[in-house]
């Protein structure tokens, strides 16, 4: 059986469709009542990729008993400390933790479990939790797994295996953190257009804010190779386009071209700040880059500045707005 540490938008989908392909899951939800929801009458999945519904077990946090050789931990970043916490002992010897989220996390599950307990983990596809029981499934995109140390191993072939009921597509790499590095650029550019109500591909889409924009996405490229990671691209975002002397214009129409074609326009970012008014996962994800560029001596004005903004949105002290990208072009 597979513990899924998450029910929500990625823990969810996956978990359906795996579900649905006969595979033993169990669910692991802080929210009492998706977990009444999912016990009660199973995990729906909506949206224009495919509508289905499962039966679904989910237990809280706390009430978890036993150990398994797989843990899928599916949660926000900023939870993750306190995750790997409540679940380490739960991990069976010779068991893993898979990291299905944004962001380095397999450093930090690397922290609790050891490298050798962590598979890393891309993943780009839309979805949303909707409510109690309730996911959109809105678009799909890249899903990759690899060994953190590039190793092909048994494990990592079967897991590979069981996400692909999820994405046939699904690819198993010897470079996975090319693909966290990648994500990472990425990802700050819908911290970016989670500034305003606008949707990804229409901020992506605007040239008011261009070059601020690519001005942001190639501090994180610059900071990958100061990293020694060459970033991997996806889904239109290709980060050798966001270097010095490059055009990125090719990759800013292939990313509006992958986000129109989702029923997801908006990033699970901008919900958090707009309709859940909760906290994002912007400190885990671009402060840890900023602590590893003061490293480098890689100031990255921009993401400072970024994250400042999307703070003072969390605190209620600024509104969602374009002129938040006028705010963020000062900085350059």
């Amino acid at each position: 059986m597979i513990l899924i540490w998450g029910a929500g938008a990625i823990g969810g989908t996956i978990g359906a469709y795996l579900i649905r392909a006969g595979v033993p899951v169990r669910f692991v939800e802080r929210d009492p009542a998706h977990v009444a929801a999912l016990n009660a009458t199973g995990l729906a999945l909506e949206g224009p990729v495919e509508a289905f519904s499962v039966a679904a077990e989910a237990v809280a946090p706390e009430d978890v008993s036993g150990t398994y050789d797989a843990i899928w931990l599916c949660t926000k970043a900023q939870h993750t400390p306190e995750a790997m916490r409540m679940l380490a002992p739960h991990l069976a010897p010779g068991g893993h933790v898979l990291s299905l989220q944004n962001g380095l996390n397999e450093l930090v599950i690397a922290e609790e479990v050891g490298r050798a307990a962590t598979i890393g983990a891309f993943i780009n596809f839309g979805a949303d939790y909707l409510g109690p029981g309730q996911i959109l499934y809105g678009g799909r995109g890249a899903v990759v797994v690899g060994e953190l140390d590039g190793s092909s191993t048994p494990r990592l072939a079967e897991t590979h295996r069981l996400l692909r009921h999820f994405d046939a597509d699904a690819i198993m790499t010897d470079a996975i953190w090319g693909y966290l590095w990648g994500k990472l650029g990425y990802g700050a550019l819908l911290f970016a257009t989670a500034l305003t109500d606008d949707s990804i591909a229409d901020v992506l889409d605007g040239t008011e804010h261009r070059e601020t924009l690519t001005a942001l996405a190639q501090e994180l490229t610059a900071l990958a190779d100061a990293e020694g990671v060459v970033p991997k691209g996806f889904n239109g975002y290709d980060p050798a386009l966001f270097r010095p002397g490059a055009d990125p214009g090719p990759s800013f129409a292939a990313m509006v071209a992958h986000n129109r074609r989702s029923a997801k326009s908006h990033s699970g970012i901008w919900r958090d700040l707009a309709v859940r008014k909760r906290q994002t996962e912007v400190d885990p994800q671009l402060t840890h880059p900023l602590a590893i560029g003061a490293r480098h001596g890689h100031p990255m004005p921009l993401t400072r500045r970024l994250v400042a903004l999307i703070q003072e949105i969390e605190a209620g002290t600024r509104a969602l707005s374009r002129a938040n990208l006028d705010a963020l072009s000062e900085d350059r």
